[in-house]
């Protein structure tokens, strides 16, 4: 049976290499190609941004229900990011893999305006851009999801988050949502949250504190935050020891963090996200 992964792998050779532009959409536009560009539709103001941290493997399936949840959320109009990050370690560093908006549809009341040879270009165009984008953003998504090494000494996701923040500031997208896809599990020279071989029991003051004193706040813009991954635990795991109690801490820390860099943590999947992306 063909899996998802290999639709997505497949689907993906069909599209050309990413394009380079000052303001870069990897999603060629089809008012541009339609030539009616004086005609585009605004966008939705909709941005997701997916990340992806690949100091941990994710089991097949919360990599499904990952693409699930972001299947469903992208709609017309939307933009979408993917960013991943590891260890900081030469040749590891902290990556935009896709960047690209699906344009909104042409309102009946202005088709009337469009010559019909223009129109039947355009219309095409938007038939084939759903795929293209799935691919495209698809190819990117599984590539970053298969490089996942827990190999990596350190995870330094609050610094790579705070990184992807400052990027983002520069999005003028009103509706910004963020969609992490990551243990959580913060192990870096600034705290740890393991202890004697166990993901440890986290006071969120204190740990907190220490954002604050190492500056790693992210400013994510008023931001809705899905996780998913979060506490994950393997038969591989070099730390897979996980209480109850260290799994409700954990997300009371992330709860307080988003909260204090001015962003909302609707859902965290512990590990799996059951909540809508909304």
């Amino acid at each position: 049976m063909t899996t998802w992964r290999s639709c997505l792998l497949t689907a993906a050779m069909l599209v050309s290499p990413l394009l380079q532009a000052a303001e870069r959409n990897d999603l060629p536009s089809c008012y541009e190609r339609a030539d009616i560009a004086d005609f585009r539709q605004p966008l939705s103001g909709r941005l997701l941004t997916v990340i992806i941290d690949q100091t941990v493997p994710m089991p097949e399936e919360i990599q499904r229900s990952a693409w699930g949840q972001i299947d469903r959320f992208v709609q017309p109009g939307d933009s979408v990011r993917l960013y991943s990050f590891s260890a900081i370690t030469p040749g590891e560093h902290i990556r935009l893999l896709f960047s690209g908006s699906l344009d909104t549809p042409l309102p009946e009341g202005i088709r009337d305006d469009v010559s019909m040879m223009k129109l039947r270009s355009f219309d095409r165009c938007m038939k084939g851009q759903r795929e293209q984008y799935s691919a495209s953003f698809g190819r990117q998504f599984v590539g970053a999801l298969r490089a996942a090494s827990s190999d990596h000494p350190r995870s330094e996701i609050m610094f790579s988050l705070r990184e992807v923040a400052n990027d983002l500031a520069s999005q003028n997208s009103p509706e910004q949502i963020v969609f992490i896809i990551s243990d959580m599990l913060e192990h870096s020279a600034s705290t740890s949250f393991y202890a004697g071989g166990s993901m440890r029991n986290l006071d969120a003051a204190s740990e907190l504190a220490k954002v604050e004193r190492n500056n790693l706040s992210a400013r994510f813009n008023n931001a809705r935050i899905y996780v998913t991954g979060s506490g994950l635990a393997t038969d591989t795991s070099r730390h897979s020891d996980r209480t109850g109690r260290a799994m409700d801490q954990l997300e009371a820390f992330w709860q307080a963090y988003f909260a204090q860099s001015g962003s909302h943590l609707n859902g965290f999947g512990k590990p799996t996200l059951n909540t809508e992306i909304r």
